[in-house]
């Protein structure tokens, strides 16, 4: 079946990197568009960044341009965030999505806390 594990999160200083990772089964990685996206407590979803199917394209948030970078590895069906210069307001939890017009498919997330 469709899995999307995240991995990566935990607890940083302000000014602090982290690298998140989503490993994908179950389903041809590939041909997918992949997203991901942040929910932080009392605020609304936020999409992050996106990219294409063959990585060759990405969009991002205003609010992390510049500082965040979206990658996939389609050989081992992994997606990526780079995330540098981290603010406390980044904290929130972050999930991949497998984007489809039929229905996005969400993994369970994981947790990014930006604290001194």
């Amino acid at each position: 079946q469709v899995q999307l594990v995240e991995s990566g999160g935990g607890l940083v200083q302000p000014g602090g990197s982290l690298r998140l990772a989503c490993a994908a089964s179950g389903f041809s990685f590939s041909i997918f568009i992949m997203s991901w996206y942040r929910q932080a407590p009392g605020k609304e979803r936020e999409l992050v960044a996106t990219i294409t199917a063959g990585g060759d394209g990405a969009t991002y948030a205003d609010s992390v341009k510049g500082r965040f970078t979206i990658s996939r590895d389609n050989a081992k069906s992994m997606l990526y965030l780079q995330m540098n210069s981290l603010k406390p307001e980044d904290t929130a939890v972050y999930s991949c999505v497998r984007r489809w017009a039929g229905g996005d498919y969400w993994g369970q997330g994981t947790q990014v806390t930006v604290s001194s």
